[in-house]
Order: C-alpha cells, then structure tokens, then sequence
C-alpha cells in the first residue's frame, strides 16, 4: 500500500440498498483508489463510533468505510419490526461487495460476529483481513446482559443531551473523556414528543439480542474456516471478552494474533481511540505486501505493542 501524506479526510454518505430492499447509509474517507477498510459496528451502536478511527487511518492512506447495520442510525427499518442475524449477515455481505477490492474488515461486538460468519462460511474470501474488535465466537453473558440492561433502562428517553450525557457517563466510567455535544446528538433522534431517544429501533430488543447464543456453535465453527489474517483486539476491563474466551478463539484460529488494550473495557475504540489505532496498525502495515498471509500476521509482527 503506498503511504499518503496525513491530509484531513473529509466523509461522503451514500447508501446501498439490501437484498430484502432496505436502505443502509454508507460513510466512505480517503482516496479512491487506497485500500478498503470496512468498519461494522457493535449493537445499539451506529457508524459514527468510528469516526475517530475512520478519520485517522484514512489520513493514514486507507479508504475508510462504516456503515449503519439495519434497525440503527440512519438505516432503514423493517416495517413488520422484525429481524434476523441472516439479515445482517447478508447486510454485511453487500457492503462488502460494495467494494471495489475485498476490504479488511474491522468489527465490534455485534458486527465482529458478523465478520466470523461472513469470513468462515464465505468462499471466495469477502474480506482480505478480518479484526475482530472485543469479541469472541462465545463471550460472558454477565457483560452482554449489562449492555442490554442499559439498552433497555430509558425507554422513555430523555429530557435533554445533558441527561442522556450523564446516564452514558454511569454506564461507561473508564471513559477518560465524554462525547461532545455534537457526538452525542448524532446518537440520539427527538421523538413527536419533544423526547430524545437512541438511534435503535426498540424492536431489536425482541430478536436479535437474544439471537447470537444459540448460534455460538456454528460462530465457532466459522472461526475455524478463516484462513485471512486476523487480529483479535481485547479489552483489559472488558466484562465481555475473557481470558477463557480469548484461549478458545485462539486454538480455534492459530494463525489468529491477540493484542489486549490493558486500561480499555468493552467499548474500547471509543475508550482510547488513539491507543485502538495505535494497536491495530502494526497488524494493517503486515498486510501492505503482496505476499502476507494468515501465516505472516503472526505474533513476531506484533512485537513492541503498547
């Protein structure tokens, strides 16, 4: 990949359309003609929790792409309320081949179970390089019913951004900083009655969280069909990620490099932006030469990690 100068990356929002006719909103940084990265978010979450990351590799010399999975966002919602992993799946399918080259892709929680499924029961291969982002093909359910716990615990919403600042705030207390006002706005849409509430549509709430358990099997089977580079990013506070799911992954994908962000909790792009950038580059710069392989992004790649 040839290095660019760091220039400010300014975003271009389109969409592509999925198969069952929905509209996904698409934010694309860089050259045109510069590597893909493909940016899938977690659940309840929406593409602008990449925008620090999107905006600093593309000025770093990658062609940035997030997206919002259906249900969240500025996405498209199912008129019947319902939603399937498949649709997702096959979601993450599009954008993919949206490309103009099979991208790396980057995914958290949610959208790095995705990736997995994707990745492993896809050939050709849809990505060139797979980062899975604080996630396992089975996790700790403690973390991921603390997550719906707060997903769940506003449904009236809130009165104003400073309100919502300071539940976000409770929920995450490692953050070392709080989204601006801007940021936060971008989270949330004002409802007929005056009230702000989150992106998400309240109806994923029945389905898709309670969907991804009973696929952990077959999670772990794809994992284990992966044959791209891949690099697994952890957080040290995680309550979602553990030392028991982290060996399993691993001996489910050898190949696989693990790199753990001591301070970082489950959130962790969004915990320390710069120290996730800073993790994640030595495992993109491995995969500039035409050669690199699952084989080469090996743990001797990653030494001198903070």
């Amino acid at each position: 990949m040839e290095r660019r100068p760091l220039l400010e990356s300014p975003a271009s929002v389109d969409s592509v359309t999925s198969r069952d006719g929905l509209t996904l909103v698409v934010e694309t940084r860089g050259a045109a003609d510069a590597p893909p990265l493909l940016f899938a978010h977690g659940f309840g979450q929406s593409r602008h929790a990449w925008t620090r990351a999107a905006e600093s590799l593309a000025a770093r010399g990658w062609r940035t792409v997030t997206f919002d999975a259906r249900g969240h966002g500025d996405s498209g919602r199912p008129t019947d309320g319902r939603y399937l992993l498949e649709q997702f799946v096959d979601d993450l399918r599009v954008v993919a081949r949206s490309q103009p080259q099979p991208p790396v892709l980057v995914g958290a929680s949610m959208g790095g179970l995705l990736g997995l499924v994707v990745a492993g029961e896809g050939r050709p291969d849809p990505f060139r390089a797979l980062v899975l982002v604080d996630i396992t093909p089975r996790w700790e359910a403690v973390g991921v019913e603390r997550m719906l716990g707060f997903m769940r615990a506003h449904p009236q919403g809130f009165a104003s951004l400073d309100e919502a600042a300071e539940q976000v705030a409770a929920y995450l207390p490692q953050r070392r900083r709080r989204k601006d006002r801007h940021e936060l706005a971008q989270l949330l849409k004002c409802g007929e009655d005056g009230r702000l509430r989150w992106h998400w549509d309240p109806a994923l709430l029945d389905t898709v969280a309670h969907e991804g358990e009973r696929h952990q099997q077959r999670l772990l089977n794809a994992a284990r069909n992966i044959d791209v580079p891949v690099l697994l990013v952890s957080g040290g506070r995680s309550d979602v990620v553990s030392e028991a799911t982290v060996r399993e992954f691993l001996a489910a994908v050898p190949h696989a490099t693990h790199v753990e962000i001591p301070h970082a909790a489950h959130t962790l792009a969004g915990d320390d932006n710069a120290a996730f950038t800073s993790a994640i580059e030595p495992f993109l710069r491995t995969l500039e030469s035409p050669t690199a392989s699952a084989r080469t992004a090996s743990a001797a790649d990653m030494r001198g990690l903070p």
